[in-house]
């Protein structure tokens, strides 16, 4: 078998195989520690949160499913075709809280992957400042899988099963030999797609725990796209030509599988089937009713998740003028480009930080950005 191809251009992100444990007991690794993972690190104990502690997060709190729907309509596009046309107005309520209950069982799927990705990484980056971040990482994500179980307990029982698109890129990412696959899969692609579902949840649930659980998780996905961050201002302007297209064509790659295939029909037929409806027939409905035009109307929204996404790669690098075009088709790259730095949900993160060291520290809770200090 041949090495796998491991584009490393500073020494904080260097790899050795999974197998080789040898290499981690090397006497001079241990002094050899990088500093930029330290402010984040440190920072850990600012937004610690327990998804099994009431004074953090109340599970007990009831919504009434059959009557209430948990997400406004207009995030469904479905009910913009002639097949969401028909449905009663009582089945639409009940199709909405299911397809939640979908997207959230994606949530806790894909967060599950972070965990193992996350424990991954800890096998393989020797420098011990890194691996010390990829292990805080996988607590946090240990605690954002005990959350989101508990809360599709409490609504549904138990969630759904991973749709094929998902459940194959988390196992491609978790399993991938390649460090550079594992950032930009997960820190960048997966995170970036979370952050924009978790700021969407939080601005438009109906339910006030959804609402509390999105934020409480957003306090730490923040700190971990700043991990993608760093690797990004680290990596990037020191590719090859050929490095570069094949880090940028393979994000291009994960961005469309994910855009096509993430949330359509055959995804989600089990949510279909459940109200008669032939997924087939709804993916022809939605083909005929969302138009390239229509779909870039959508991620003119901030939050919307792709557009969050395509902002993360444009701000680290990854997309050029070489695949700019293909991005254009469903956002304005200009526009895109002269915003700032800040990504969707590190307001609501902060606002969420607060509440933390408020609980965490009382009178003696820090005042100013934890978010800023950890750059």
């Amino acid at each position: 078998m041949t090495a796998p191809l491991q584009i490393t251009k500073d020494n904080a992100y260097d790899a050795v195989d999974p197998k080789d444990f040898p290499s981690m007991m090397d006497v001079e690794r241990y002094g050899q520690r990088s500093t930029a993972f330290d402010k984040i690190i440190s920072a850990t104990h600012d937004h610690f949160w327990d998804p099994l502690d009431k004074k953090y997060i109340d599970f007990s709190e009831p919504f009434d499913l059959e009557n209430e729907a948990l997400l406004p309509e207009d995030m469904f596009p479905i009910f913009a075709t002639r097949v969401g046309e028909n449905m009663s107005p009582k089945d639409k309520v009940g199709f909405i809280n299911e397809s939640t209950r979908w997207m959230l069982s994606s949530i806790l799927h894909g967060e599950q992957g972070a965990l193992s990705l996350s424990a991954s990484l800890c096998h393989i980056l020797r420098d011990p400042g890194a691996q010390e971040y990829a292990a805080n990482q996988t607590r946090e994500e240990a605690r954002h899988v005990a959350a989101f179980s508990k809360y599709v307990q409490a609504r549904w029982g138990k969630p759904l099963p991973v749709g094929p698109t998902l459940g194959g890129l988390l196992t491609d990412l978790v399993n991938a030999p390649e460090v550079y696959k594992k950032i930009v899969g997960m820190q960048m692609l997966v995170e970036g797609l979370a952050m924009g579902a978790f700021a969407t949840m939080y601005n438009k649930a109906r339910d006030p725990l959804m609402v509390k659980l999105m934020q409480l998780v957003m306090t730490d996905e923040a700190f971990h796209h700043k991990f993608g961050k760093i690797w990004a201002d680290r990596t990037i302007p020191k590719l090859s030509k050929e490095e570069q297209e094949i880090i940028e064509d393979w994000a291009a790659s994960c961005f469309q599988t994910l855009l096509f295939n993430l949330i359509n029909p055959e995804q989600m037929k089990e949510v279909y089937t459940r109200y008669g409806i032939d997924w087939q027939d709804a993916q022809a409905a939605l083909i005929e009713a969302i138009t390239d035009e229509e779909r870039k109307k959508r991620m003119a929204d901030s939050s919307d998740i792709f557009r969050v996404l395509i902002k993360t790669l444009l701000k680290a690098g990854i997309i050029t003028d070489r695949t700019k075009a293909f991005y254009a088709t469903y956002v304005n790259m200009d526009e895109l480009k002269g915003e700032g730095d800040e990504m969707v949900g590190d307001a609501i993160a902060e606002d969420g930080i607060k509440f933390l060291q408020t609980i965490n520290f009382g009178a003696n809770a820090k005042t100013g950005s934890l978010l800023m200090a950890a750059e």
